[in-house]
């Protein structure tokens, strides 16, 4: 018996939507990074890409436990002595909630060629509403006691 390995003609990708107000920003990322790499499909092939589309809304209402808007810190440095700058994710959220969601969905990727490829598949929007309606979106509910 062969050993399956998809090829990039034959990947055939879905569309899903997520509501961020629903579940926690761990629990949102780790879906949507197994999504955008096409684990649950069965022809899943490690080095080529068979992820689908995500659509994220109502990032602006992300939940997090604990204590973690004033605690979780984002670090960039500027490449020179003592330029390292740092925010909360309270200062994230209120500048750009979507890009909370993106940096965690990027660091549960793997760091590899492909990982710039699927994150241009995920929209994420701070409102309700998003632009991709006519791509018909199937929405998924990851709420506790629904699937």
């Amino acid at each position: 018996m062969k050993t399956y390995s998809a090829k990039p003609t034959e990947v055939t990708r879905q569309w899903h939507h997520f509501d961020a107000s629903e579940v926690t920003l761990g629990r949102l990322a780790t879906v949507v990074a197994g999504l955008l790499m096409g684990k649950g499909k069965p022809q899943y092939t490690a080095h080529i890409d068979c992820g689908d589309f995500v659509v994220i809304t109502n990032a602006d209402q992300l939940q997090v436990t604990g204590n973690k808007r004033l605690d979780k810190t984002y670090y960039r440095h500027s490449g020179h002595p003592g330029g390292i700058y740092s925010k909360s994710l309270e200062q994230v959220i209120e500048k750009d909630a979507s890009q909370a969601i993106t940096q965690a969905v990027r660091g549960m990727l793997p760091a590899n060629k492909l990982r710039d490829e699927r994150l241009k598949r995920l929209k994420v929007f701070n409102g309700t509403e998003h632009t991709h309606e006519a791509q018909k979106p199937v929405t998924v509910s990851l709420k506790k006691g629904k699937k």
